[in-house]
């Protein structure tokens, strides 16, 4: 059986050789650096068990003129959590993924270029042309963030990367008070395996003088370096090479499942890409996520037998002190704000008969989340 739970100190080893998949801000192949985010995970949950850590009872940090804090210390403003699938039969630790309830803010913004097109007419040759240009673009609303979503490779293939993808949903569907209205998604672009971007080398580097990864680096420090050497004129794409021009706003090939899967559930390209890779941002408004609508809290009845169930999904429950464990089960859902679950998925859980539970039914339109098609996973979201 597959279990997600939150991330604990004992998984830094295993996260670490996660992270050194892929191209993460937010979880990068540090020990340290993991270590203290599972910390400031472990501290999140807790809150949110406590009903504590709302939007509104965050303290509102002052930011000095100029500063633009990095992604690393700008989670210390928000609340986030790191959840783990792991191999009950092994032990096994293969994948992650992240939630962060409110990524930057008033004063601490994330940067981005806005994609816009300008039309030009001549008169006198009767003749008009129309470009795209890239402007940077600050967004101080404060979104949270979905990422980090890492699978290994030889996990995929039973939707394992959905479950990692879609727990956070039903997470921000449990405690939603938490969360900000609306959820952007940054996915990676097509990046080359020694770590190198075609929209860096021809449009960043000749700004910033860090190669891609020392860039990437210095942002979980700080960005002020962003708005300070990238210029906040139109940058024409139309002058860039075929090669560097043609992936603005794609994604690695490997991305492409993680992006068909977010704009199922009603994420759209908002226009802004990544001032690094030029990887397109994903938004949507929190309260039309599908499947926060189809996720509720219950309380359990009992366990029935898996022949007797008449629905999919996520079955999870939390603790007083912020542990938190989530299934992909059979159940049945009965009137009352009743559930039922297989014996072996309440033992997973380690709840009985009166417990509250939280359930994401996903028997209409999401199907099972464990069984059958392809994972997501590897240089799925890039998120920070």
């Amino acid at each position: 059986m597959y279990l997600i739970r939150r991330a604990k100190v004992e998984d830094v080893s295993t996260l670490t050789k996660l992270a050194r998949m892929v191209h993460f801000i937010n979880l990068p192949p540090n020990k340290d650096m993991i270590g203290l985010k599972i910390a400031a995970s472990r501290d999140s949950f807790r809150k949110a068990a406590a009903g504590t850590g709302k939007r509104e009872d965050r303290p509102k940090r002052l930011h000095e003129p100029g500063e633009v804090r990095g992604y690393s210390e700008g989670v210390a403003d928000s609340d986030v959590f790191m959840f783990v699938l792991e191999d009950t039969e092994t032990g096994s630790v293969l994948g992650t993924s992240q939630l962060i309830a409110q990524m930057g803010g008033p004063g601490n913004p994330n940067y981005g270029f806005k994609l816009e097109r300008r039309e030009f007419f001549a008169d006198d040759i009767k003749t008009g042309t129309s470009h795209v240009v890239a402007r940077l673009h600050a967004d101080e609303s404060g979104p949270t963030e979905i990422g980090g979503l890492i699978l290994q490779p030889a996990a995929r293939g039973a939707r394992l990367g959905r479950l990692l993808s879609f727990i956070r949903f039903h997470f921000i569907g449990m405690r939603r008070e938490l969360f900000a209205d609306r959820v952007l998604a940054e996915m990676m672009a097509p990046i080359s395996d020694d770590g190198r971007s075609l929209f860096w080398e021809y449009v960043g580097q000749r700004f910033i003088p860090l190669s891609y990864t020392e860039a990437d680096v210095q942002c979980g420090r700080s960005r002020q370096f962003i708005s300070a050497l990238l210029p906040h004129e139109d940058i024409y794409l139309s002058l860039l090479p075929p090669e560097a021009r043609d992936g603005v706003g794609e994604v690695h090939p490997e991305t492409l499942p993680a992006r068909r899967m977010l704009e199922k559930l009603g994420f759209t390209f908002c226009g802004v890409v990544d001032p690094f890779d030029a990887g397109p941002m994903l938004d949507a408004v929190t309260d039309d996520i599908p499947l926060l609508k189809l996720t509720s809290s219950r309380e359990m009845a009992g366990v029935v037998e898996e022949s007797a169930c008449d629905s999919e999904g996520i079955v999870s429950m939390m603790r007083k002190d912020g542990e938190f464990l989530a299934v992909s089960a059979p159940m049945k859902i009965e009137g009352k704000g009743l559930v039922s679950i297989p014996a072996e998925h309440a033992e997973a859980l380690g709840v009985r008969a009166g417990d509250e539970l939280g359930v994401t039914d996903l028997t209409n339109g999401f199907g099972p989340t464990t069984t059958g098609g392809a994972a997501s996973g590897g240089k799925a979201e890039k998120v920070s």
